[in-house]
């Protein structure tokens, strides 16, 4: 086994949450036989587009995004800054109030977030493990949750990666003064690129001026409880996808801003105006099998992500790096921006796959992606902007081997595994350490101390503060 790279330092990984004696077994998803089609659940996976989409809700705001980041360069590089002011609210399914409403309405029979269900709709991409949480009602609606005190909102960093960042051997926990290597860690390069991607999306904005506000505000903004502080630029679109069977699928996506259309400055008011007359369901008569997730010209609803520069010789005590295995994003991206982009793929494929499906369900018409890196290898804290670079995301699915069929088929697949089962809680989970997806059905209290716990701890700190 001597020189097989990615074995030589295997990492056996813990599930993301305890398979307790009590939870009984539904289903079990080999990921990939699934992708080759070999399955036994094949004959379940329908993989045709919705067959329409229809906008339901649109809330919040969009602020315009400012062009001179097309223009940033290794030569013309542009500090990246915290956003201190701005709130981002990723809120789950259950908590959502417009949710509720449109549930109780009976818009929908299951429920949603779209990184819930990009998730699951990419996740034959995924390395490491997770899990989502599903509720059945006793009207049989399914609500895709994620849990409270999971990592789900936090964008991992090279998962994909023939030699992912290896988690803290026990000699760097005890040797805490070894900055290096608490900084390279999985959690800690998660939080560090989560951090970098909220300021991305904020800082490439124009100001408040330029704003366009849509016709419901931010659902999870209290104006009197705010400190001072103003919801992030987004757009919260509430969609359902009809995706027949009697499945209407409501989902809330998000958008990040609003790119200039081609004809210029006094083109951004068609766009505002666009807001509440544009319906998910327009189409060209003459094309009547179009997928209706196709986005109509002149339409400039963008979303914004940032991948961040990570070389496995950050970490303390690294090997030297095989040749050709890491790129420096200095040299080559003014001139070779699609190595460092082919690079980024190897290593972050299910990140990408997710931003992808996250824009082609919000119906962005493009997808910007920074590229972030820090300013020195040491500093885990300051960084810099050195390219920013737009997409189309029907364009991209395709660049990266994404397949909208097979995304609509997973999504499905869960949804059917699920509708023959009893209400109660279920729990869908990676297996840790093998490309294996079970789903469980779980005692209702199940997760619920962690949530009661929490609570406790917040009372404590507030009766501390006192």
């Amino acid at each position: 086994a001597e020189g097989r790279g990615p074995w030589r330092d295997r990492i056996d990984r813990q599930a993301s949450v305890s398979v307790r004696p009590d939870w009984r077994r539904v289903e079990e998803v080999d990921l990939g036989k699934l992708s080759k089609g070999t399955s036994p659940l094949s004959n379940l996976v329908d993989n045709s587009p919705p067959k329409s989409v229809e906008d339901l809700l649109w809330c919040g705001f969009l602020d315009q995004y400012n062009d001179q980041f097309d223009k940033v360069s290794t030569r013309t590089p542009a500090p990246l800054k915290r956003v201190e002011t701005k709130e981002f609210y990723p809120v789950t399914t259950t908590d959502d109030p417009v949710i509720e409403k449109l549930a109780i309405e009976g818009k929908g029979t299951v429920f949603a977030t779209d990184a819930i269900m990009a998730h699951l709709m990419t996740c034959p991409r995924s390395v490491y493990p997770w899990d989502i949480v599903v509720q059945k009602l006793p009207t049989r609606a399914l609500f895709f949750d994620k849990r409270d005190s999971s990592q789900f909102d936090y964008l991992t960093v090279h998962e994909t990666s023939n030699s992912p960042p290896a988690p803290l051997s026990e000699r760097d926990a005890a040797n805490e003064e070894n900055a290096d290597a608490l900084m390279n860690t999985p959690e800690r390069l998660a939080l560090e690129a989560t951090m970098i991607n909220q300021n991305f999306t904020q800082q490439i904005l124009r100001s408040a001026k330029y704003r366009s506000n849509f016709d419901l505000p931010n659902p999870f903004w209290d104006e009197e409880d705010n400190d001072g502080m103003e919801p992030a630029s987004v757009a919260y679109r509430y969609r359902k996808f009809s995706l027949g069977d009697g499945i209407e699928l409501v989902a809330r996506t998000e958008l990040h801003g609003l790119a200039k259309t081609k004809g210029g400055a006094g083109s951004t008011k068609q766009v505002g105006k666009l807001v509440t007359t544009m319906g998910g369901k327009k189409k060209k008569k003459n094309q009547p099998e179009e997928n209706p997730l196709e986005v109509p010209d002149g339409d400039q609803y963008m979303t914004a992500y940032a991948l961040n520069e990570y070389d496995p010789s950050y970490a303390s005590n690294a090997p030297p790096a095989r040749p050709g295995t890491s790129i420096n994003w200095r040299d080559k991206i003014d001139n070779q921006a699609g190595a460092v982009l082919a690079s980024e793929l190897k290593n972050n494929s299910f990140k990408l796959a997710k931003w992808t499906a996250q824009s082609l369900l919000a119906g962005a018409s493009q997808m910007k992606i920074g590229f972030v890196s820090r300013v020195s290898p040491k500093n885990a804290y300051e960084h810099t902007i050195l390219a920013t670079q737009t997409y189309r995301p029907m364009d991209f699915a395709t660049q990266i081997t994404l397949n909208q069929g097979t995304m609509w088929g997973i999504m499905r697949l869960f949804i059917k595994l699920l509708e023959k089962e009893p209400e109660g809680k279920y729990v869908i989970m990676r297996d840790p350490n093998r490309a294996i997806v079970r789903v469980y059905g779980v005692p209702p209290g199940t997760f619920e101390e962690e949530d009661e716990n929490d609570d406790e701890e917040e009372e404590e700190d507030e009766n501390d503060d006192e």
